[in-house]
């Protein structure tokens, strides 16, 4: 498996090199989300890759409540679809890969490996449910992103969706664990008839503000 690191090599320290505008289209510009894939396999070897990169997406604190169940057997991929909603059916069914991004409830239960300076606040955190959910709702959208993003730095297109039974699909693939469904993303690489036309962004004017 191809693991990667933040390099501490820079041509001048403390200057980060911009990327080029083939990575900017490719990730941000150019990069939509995905209805119709071609037959052309996604490997678990991109979909691991996929993660090494997503891992580095910044948290509160470190914390990494994401969790990525990739549903690629037969009999897996026909549960996942069954739940869900029907104008994603079909486009799930077909797409090369699938991944069911969830939520670790439990996830400060890895403080004090990932976080060790921050690990009494474990204790804090087992006894405020609020607070708990609260971080990781925050911290797990954030990683969803940077997941969306390593999806299309790789060459691949990310068709992410909302629109499934969540209830039906934790007591599928998480019953008994902590873990609880955020995300389905469809994976692969785009057909022709992939992306519907670009919906506008809002103006600079409408967004930005000064102080």
């Amino acid at each position: 498996m191809t693991e990667f690191a933040p390099s501490s090599e820079l041509d001048e320290p403390g200057i980060l090199n911009p990327v080029d505008d083939t990575v900017l289209a490719a990730i941000f510009t150019e990069g939509r989300t995905a209805n119709a894939f071609t037959d052309a396999p996604v490997t678990d070897a991109e979909l691991e890759k996929i993660w090494e990169l997503a891992r580095w997406a910044p948290t509160a604190a470190n914390f990494q409540p994401l969790r990525v169940l990739y549903v690629q057997t037969s009999e897996g991929r026909a549960k996942l679809v069954d739940h869900m909603n029907d104008g994603n059916k079909a486009k799930t069914a077909a797409a090369p890969a699938v991944a069911v991004l969830a939520l670790d409830s439990r996830f400060h239960t890895h403080l004090p490996v990932i976080s060790p300076n921050r690990a009494a606040f474990v204790d804090v955190l087992e006894a405020n449910e609020e607070l708990r959910q609260g971080s990781a709702e925050f911290n797990s959208a954030l990683q969803a992103g940077y997941f969306i993003l390593a999806v299309r730095a790789l060459g691949l297109a990310a068709g992410p969706m909302g629109g499934f039974d969540k209830t039906a699909v934790d007591n599928e693939f998480f019953e008994g664990t902590s873990w609880r469904s955020v995300l389905v993303v469809n994976i692969g690489h785009p057909a022709e008839d992939a992306y519907r036309d670009r919906q506008p962004r809002l103006e600079h004017s409408e967004v930005l503000r000064w102080a």
